[in-house]
């Protein structure tokens, strides 16, 4: 605290013992107390993030609701031993246990893990960075087995490059404690694969620091021109630059991709020069028109990322004006695709703007288009629940082209993350659909690597988190973006695809003291407990009995039969006619065998049960949940660290009691696509 003198003029010294124009020494460390080192350290804990990464990771761990059935349906019915569907099985496990540190799934599944080769290999192992995001403390004694060794005979490169990967997840956009390992490994490494990952694990864990030092040994990696790691190499100068507009470096880049004759350095580099321009906007204009104008339709690909990037979450009408010009006629494919989808990035702060935007381009001859309408409807509207994007995506469900239809699941999973079916009726009738697409053994390869995508995105994290593409403040979310940005160039490259993860972020209510300690205490939700609820786990089906199979009958043994009843026949008609007297009187019926007779059923208490109406049995499973929900009684209390979504936060309020927020909660509607993890600290 400091304290003022009682006369103060301009020309005095707020921090009288501090002044380092003068040169003047720092206070001696021997004058501070270990209260005042305690209260530094949390505060910088605070302000490096690391505190907040701490507490999302409790918080994902202890309420992970990973629904295992449906993991285990999904490894059932896409066969392990192709290579595609052993990583859409690898993808939906990493998306589904986000950040939860639940590895139990590969541990109880060894046999099948061991079925991938190559580069499944490395995105097997890549996802234990996805599962373990956030674990810095634990982070090299997990991934030790599989990271490279210079005295380490055999081994895989593919889980080496793997593990690197992994290692960067680990420590997105938090990386200062990595960056030198990460940086001795990449520059050490002689095999292209561990390149690869080390790359890719240098630019998540660098991202946006602008550190020459790192940059100028990716180039030099660079200009080797390897393919092979030529796209991620330029892909992480790009997240290392992300956001400085570095001319230097925009120089460099697209010098080397005229030059270079490989496709895929091509399309690294190009993404990478959009990265740099993030968050940009005007300033990008002239990268934007020079690669726009450029022959080389990867280039032009380019340009788009840079125009979605450089102005991602303004609305500009500029923005979206050039990319519906381009989504119309440019010739090549890739370009109208990219431009369509990239709507989804400029429009995310007013996503009820988007269907109505891309309804005619949803039906479009060309599906370059109709696929990039879809996923420009899931990245605008992901976690809204909204009911004109689903109406436009559920007919492209039943598209004629494959990729047409894993992109419209991929989105539909993206707008329905941690919704129920009190919350949106279509919630039932759209998991039943992707447990009937990825159980189905005609469906095209690519429809069912989507779907298995989509079951794993739509329970991200434990059914704990939301795609968030901006905070709970309104603000862009960096990581998120340019996560969500890269995912979609799984379309090239399949490892692309643990990207996303860093678009997950938890819905959490979280309460600290001064100490950042969690206090035990209740806040009240004023809503009915199955609005906001967790959906409910897949009903498992017992195998049924097997059934015995019928006994051949002779001909000779069924005539014998026929002539036996036969014979019966004739004796019983012969004893009818024969007149017999009752010997013995009639006796009442015993008490027990009444009548039958319609009465009210009872329940185990014995209480009359009420009768279903008829129209009850017709019933939808949404109308059902409908009329639960009006029986609940409305209100009920949370612990402290429980999952609240951004639209329970308005009827969320703190009785009176010990503790009460310092930041009051918001009591306002909260915008679609605002879930963030949410703690204040509390005051006693």
């Amino acid at each position: 605290m400091l304290i003022w003198p009682s006369i103060a003029t301009e020309s005095d010294q707020l921090l009288g013992e501090l002044n380092d124009r003068a040169g003047a020494p720092a206070p001696d460390s021997v004058n501070i107390s270990d209260k005042e080192y305690e209260t530094y350290n949390r505060i910088r804990a605070i302000l490096d993030g690391s505190e907040t990464i701490r507490l999302n990771l409790e918080f994902l761990y202890r309420n992970n609701h990973t629904d295992l059935s449906i993991l285990n349906k999904v490894r059932d019915s896409l066969e392990g031993r192709n290579s595609i569907f052993h990583t859409a099985v690898t993808f939906c496990n990493a998306f589904m246990n986000q950040g939860t540190t639940n590895d139990k799934f590969f541990r109880d599944n060894l046999e099948w893990l061991g079925k991938a080769v190559n580069w499944s290999k490395f995105s097997a192992t890549a996802a234990l960075g996805v599962i373990h995001r956030g674990n810095l403390s634990q982070c090299r004694k997990l991934l030790e087995p599989y990271l490279p060794r210079t005295n380490a005979i055999g081994g895989s490169i593919f889980s080496q490059g793997g593990a690197l990967y992994a290692y960067g997840l680990i420590y997105a956009n938090h990386g200062a404690e990595a960056l030198d390992y990460l940086k001795k490994q990449f520059t050490d490494a002689t095999e292209e694969v561990i390149q690869h990952g080390g790359a890719l694990g240098l630019g998540i864990a660098g991202m946006a620091t602008g550190s020459d030092e790192i940059y100028d040994s990716l180039k030099n990696v660079l200009y080797t021109d390897s393919a092979l790691n030529g796209e991620a190499v330029g892909l992480a100068m790009g997240l290392i630059m992300l956001g400085t507009g570095n001319i230097k470096a925009l120089e460099d880049m697209i010098t080397y991709a005229h030059d270079t004759q490989h496709e895929k350095i091509v399309r690294g580099l190009a993404l990478g020069m959009a990265l740099i321009m993030y968050g940009r906007q005007e300033g990008a204009d002239e990268l934007i028109e020079g690669l726009l104008n450029d022959p080389d339709p990867t280039l032009r690909y380019g340009g788009i990322m840079t125009v979605a990037l450089a102005y991602c979450g303004t609305g500009s009408n500029k923005a979206v004006r050039k990319l519906l010009h381009v989504a119309v006629s440019d010739v090549n494919d890739d370009v109208r695709r990219i431009a369509v989808m990239s709507l989804g990035f400029i429009l995310f702060r007013k996503p009820g703007s988007v269907p109505r935007m891309v309804e005619l381009l949803s039906e479009s001859y060309n599906p370059h288009v109709r696929y990039g309408a879809a996923m420009a409807l899931g990245i605008s509207c992901a976690g809204t629940g909204l009911a004109e994007a689903i109406d436009l995506l559920e007919p492209m469900v039943k598209d004629p082209t494959d990729f047409v239809r894993q992109g419209a699941l991929i989105s539909l999973a993206m707008i329905m993350v941690q919704q129920n079916e009190v919350m949106n009726p279509k919630v039932a009738e759209i998991r039943k659909t992707l447990k009937k697409i990825v159980g189905d053994r005609h469906e095209d390869a690519m429809t069912k690597f989507g779907c298995a995508l989509a079951l794993g995105i739509i329970d991200a994290g434990g059914r704990n988190c939301t795609i968030g593409l901006q905070t709970q403040t309104g603000n862009l979310n960096m990581a998120g973006i340019v996560g969500m940005a890269v995912f979609t160039q799984y379309w090239y490259w399949f490892p692309f695809t643990h990207f996303l993860s860093l678009s997950f972020t938890p819905t959490s209510m979280i309460g600290l003291n001064d100490n950042l300690d969690m206090p035990a205490f209740e806040f009240h939700s004023a809503t009915r407990p199955s609005l906001f609820d967790y959906p409910p786990e897949q009903e498992v089906k017992t195998d049924e009995a097997p059934t015995l199979i019928a006994t051949a009958v002779l001909s000779t043994t069924a005539q014998a039969k026929r002539r036996a009843q036969k014979k019966e026949r004739a004796q019983r008609r012969e004893s009818m006619d024969i007149d017999q007297t009752p010997t013995t009187p009639k006796i009442g019926a015993p008490a027990d065998d009444k009548m039958d007779v319609d009465e009210a059923t009872k329940d185990k208490d014995g209480k009359p049960e009420e009768k279903k109406d008829e129209n009850e049995k017709d019933a939808s499973p949404a109308e059902i949940a409908k009329k639960k929900l009006e029986k609940e009684k409305v209100g009920y209390e949370l612990q402290n660290m429980s999952r609240v979504l951004p639209a329970q936060l308005k009827f969320i309020s703190f009785p009176a009691g010990r503790y009460k927020p310092v930041k009051k909660v918001s009591s306002k509607p909260i915008p679609w696509n605002h879930g963030a993890n949410k703690y204040s600290q509390l005051e006693v």
